[in-house]
């Protein structure tokens, strides 16, 4: 009877249970681990970037992605899967700022991925995206930090890991996690976070950071404002926190 309800996706089980979200976590939980910081001043996100291949080009892999000026994003599971939400937020970004001639703030793009990712759980002929996100941004409401899962719900936190030593991950963070830390200490809690689970000697071209932070910036009016921005790390500056733990 239970493989009835597996093999279909716009079906619920006697439970109440939709099975091939179940199995798109799974997906999730078998990826690399990524963990979210938010700080005083700003977000971090990072992850592990692992080669399978001595022989495979380390910068040919990208987990944090940049989506438009003040918001990026990094996954856990499928990179296909990911590659195409990206595209898709990318898109609907650059529409929204067309229309109205800013970058859209992070609420929007949280809204925008989840609702396509909640679509493809009650389609006929899709099935659930095997990714979770964790997206990070500033905008006029200061930083942010949301967590998107296959099911499309999302929740807003202080502090998240998902991947496959999520809960080790969390039970880290909870230990060290505080709201008053600024973006430097949440960038050294990240890769710490990181490094509970990682396998052999951590470098800087084995993990990959994205910060989001507010900028001051200059309009054409002469007037002094704030506006967010996010960036990706290189391995120079991974490689100064790295040394600084």
């Amino acid at each position: 009877m239970g493989d009835r309800y597996s093999f279909s996706l716009t079906t619920f089980s006697p439970s109440g249970k939709l099975v091939q979200i179940e199995y798109a976590l799974a997906a999730v939980n078998k990826g690399v681990t990524s963990v979210g910081l938010k700080g005083t001043n700003g977000i971090v996100i990072a992850t592990e970037r692992k080669s399978h291949s001595p022989l495979l080009e380390d910068n040919s892999i990208e987990k944090v992605s940049i989506i438009c000026r003040n918001v990026g994003m990094v996954y856990s599971g499928m990179g296909p899967d990911a590659r195409i939400l990206l595209d898709k937020a990318r898109k609907s970004a650059q529409e929204y700022k067309r229309v109205y001639l800013e970058e859209p703030s992070v609420m929007i793009m949280v809204k925008e991925i989840a609702s396509i990712m909640q679509e493809f759980t009650q389609s006929g002929g899709v099935r659930p995206f095997g990714v979770s996100l964790l997206i990070a941004g500033c905008d006029d409401n200061g930083p942010s930090l949301y967590q998107v899962d296959p099911s499309g719900s999302y929740f807003a936190w202080k502090a998240s890991a998902i991947g496959k030593n999520m809960i080790n991950a969390k039970t880290f963070l909870e230990k060290r996690y505080s709201e008053s830390m600024e973006l430097e200490d949440a960038v050294h809690t990240a890769i710490l976070t990181l490094k509970e689970g990682y396998e052999g000697t951590m470098v800087e071209s084995g993990i990959e950071i994205g910060i989001a932070y507010l900028e001051n910036t200059t309009t054409k009016e002469g007037d002094k404002i704030q506006q967010g921005r996010f960036k990706k790390l290189s391995e120079p500056e991974i490689k100064d926190y790295l040394s600084n733990l």
